[in-house]
């Protein structure tokens, strides 16, 4: 890590949140080089000092601004990753010759990558060992963020020295970051909250009305928790922003990209019409599948992400998977 200050921040991803974070970034005072693939968003931002495709109406801060050459962040003393997760491995890849040893990597995108099963500090730890990992999650719309909203966030890392000034560099009045050294727990509770606020759309989306909504939330909670401890995480964690704040948020807005999509399905299109025309990803729906198999793999019993995988799949249709967990026996509460 650098020493003195982290004044310079690199931000790879021009999607509402990456762009979000960049304007919370410039208000902190710090120097903000933001990466996007998109030609016209790098334009946009330089141009006209906005992101019309990711964050329409929003005006950005005139200090922040954008490339469409990744290399051009390896001088940052702090790079914030924000590509979608199954795009992490990739996009880190791409970057890892530009890195210097020690640079704190704060991974802000969530979800468990397919087919490897593995989270997003095991790609980086994978693709750029030389880095610092760090994690930022927490319950934060990125249209509220980027308005100057209040708002407040998980920052985990296994550094609290690192934390500390990683935070420093990117607090302001209305953007608190809350340390942690657990960076399990803050993952899994971002990557879980997006498959269980699919869930939680299709009961809104249902009609089956707030008491099914509150109960699916605290139930939904008990899956992340268990995968989080299964996975060497803290139940403490987990109960935090990055875990229960999170999923609570996720879970009551159709802001939530995830919740709109289950809102969709609970209407009765398919998830293909339910795709249809949304520039941002949805995370919920590429990490369902994984999270289905990580807890197989790891003996942890998520009978709700199974049921949103299963629907997302096309294995059961959303009324089958409603009958199903509704008829499962009766246990004890914890």
């Amino acid at each position: 890590m650098t020493s003195g200050p982290l004044q310079s921040v690199g931000v790879i991803g021009g999607g509402a949140w990456g762009t979000a974070l960049a304007q919370v970034c410039a208000r902190a005072g710090r120097d903000v080089l933001l990466w996007a693939r998109e030609p016209e968003v790098t334009q946009a931002i330089n141009t006209r000092h906005e992101n019309p495709p990711f964050l329409p109406g929003v005006g950005l801060e005139p200090s922040i601004r954008a490339t469409g050459d990744l290399a051009d962040l390896g001088a940052a003393d702090f790079v914030l990753a924000v590509p979608p997760a199954q795009h992490m491995r990739a996009t880190l890849s791409a970057f890892a010759g530009r890195v210097r040893p020690g640079t704190p990597i704060v991974l802000c995108s969530k979800g468990v990558e397919q087919g490897s099963l593995k989270l997003m500090t095991d790609v980086l730890a994978e693709t750029i060992p030389q880095a610092r990992a760090a994690v930022l999650a927490g319950p934060s719309f990125a249209g509220e963020v980027a308005r100057g909203l209040p708002s407040a966030v998980t920052l985990a890392c296994a550094d609290m020295v690192c934390a500390e000034a990683l935070g420093e560099a990117i607090a302001t009045p209305a953007f608190r970051p809350y340390f942690a050294d657990d960076l399990i727990g803050a993952e899994i509770g971002g990557a879980v909250k997006n498959v269980l606020a699919i869930a939680c759309g299709i009961v809104e989306g249902r009609d089956l009305g707030r008491s099914a909504h509150a109960a699916l939330i605290t139930r939904g909670f008990s899956e992340l928790t268990r995968l989080a401890v299964a996975l060497g995480g803290e139940a403490e964690t987990v109960a935090g922003l990055c875990g229960l704040g999170d999923l609570v948020l996720t879970c009551s807005s159709p802001q939530s990209r995830n919740m709109s999509v289950g809102l969709a399905l609970g209407r009765g299109p398919t998830l293909a019409e339910a795709l249809a025309g949304k520039l941002s990803v949805a995370e919920g729906v590429a990490s369902a599948p994984a999270v289905r198999q990580l807890a197989a793999k790891l003996g942890v019993e998520t009978p709700i992400c199974e049921a949103v995988a299963a629907i997302l799949a096309g294995e059961v249709q959303v009324d089958e998977a409603i009958r199903d967990l509704l008829s499962r026996p009766l246990r004890e509460e914890n």
